[in-house]
């Protein structure tokens, strides 16, 4: 779907640019911001590795077991009846951490892996579960304490304070947060109601 989306959006610019007499100025972006976007992937490449490996380091260290134990308070009211110290429980935990760092890149296989475990516990494959969209919800509006890759995208950019968005940051994250686990949880709440409903009837 996204390779659709944005497809769609370059033949639309070069619509526009065609219709406006601006080819030229379109050729021209294309030949220069190919290369810069190359050397922003190459710039951030060295921190993506860094802070995947730290986050594997520390699962092979045990470290997930005591981010899950201080994020159990949390977590227990965000997915009530999983289990604490299973697989699923550790994987969303160290997905959360992840994004609580800002390391939006880092913290993406472990949101497969999270979601992975999730689907195992599924009574029915394919069919989302109230697990799976409230982790989506938490994974998308992840309140971010130190957002790291876009500190570095702004350093890169010539910001000479790079983390002066913070206290934005905070709020906007926290906001995010707060409305989509409440609609997720009404949501959640009303469809676990109509699905009893339905098995009633059957």
């Amino acid at each position: 779907m996204m390779n659709y989306i944005f497809a769609g959006m370059i033949l639309f610019g070069i619509m526009v640019a065609l219709l406006c007499g601006r080819m030229e100025a379109v050729s021209s972006a294309l030949m220069t911001e190919c290369g810069s976007a190359v050397e922003l992937v190459v710039g951030l490449t060295g921190s993506i590795c860094l802070w995947c490996g730290l986050m594997k380091v520390a699962d092979r260290a045990g470290l997930t077991e005591k981010i899950s134990r201080l994020l159990s308070p949390l977590t227990r009211i965000a997915f009530p009846g999983l289990d604490p110290h299973g697989p699923a429980m550790r994987a969303i935990s160290m997905n959360i951490s992840a994004n609580l760092l800002g390391l939006g890149n880092a913290a993406t296989p472990l949101g497969i892996n999270a979601m992975k475990e999730l689907a195992k516990l599924s009574p029915l494959q394919g069919v989302a579960t109230n697990h799976m969209a409230m982790f989506v919800v938490l994974n998308t509006a992840a309140l971010d304490l130190l957002p790291t890759t876009v500190g570095l995208l702004r350093l890169q950019a010539g910001s000479s304070s790079p983390f002066d968005i913070l206290p934005a940051v905070w709020l906007a994250s926290s906001a995010s947060v707060v409305v989509g686990v409440t609609l997720a949880k009404l949501l959640g709440l009303g469809h676990s109601h109509e699905r009893k409903h339905c098995h009633g009837r059957l």
